[in-house]
């Protein structure tokens, strides 16, 4: 299993037109093969700054789903509303307590 986290900086006018887009969208993320877990986060002191989180099977079907239609549709819509690059880190488990 592979965590991925994305850090995404809004303009903070745009930061409902984002959720909109996500709102759209999760139900076909979260359906999509290899999904085992999303979920939308918010910076506790900056509102304009969001996270995705989500668990994958394997790297694989996390490569599958940034090669979708999906993935390409939703991010194209994203991508507009940011006022800093995304950053992004792909996590293998270490250690579970």
């Amino acid at each position: 299993m592979i965590t991925r986290l994305v850090k995404m900086t809004f303009l903070p006018e745009k930061v409902e037109t984002f959720l909109r887009v996500f709102n759209d969208s999760k139900g076909k993320i979260r359906a999509f093969e290899g999904v085992k877990h999303l979920e939308l986060l918010r910076d506790k002191n900056n509102t304009h700054i969001l996270f995705t989180y989500s668990i994958w099977e394997n790297e694989i079907c996390l490569e599958n789903y940034r090669n979708s239609d999906l993935f390409k549709t939703t991010w194209l819509k994203t991508k507009i509303l940011f006022s800093a690059p995304p950053e992004v880190w792909t996590l293998h488990s270490e250690y579970k307590i």
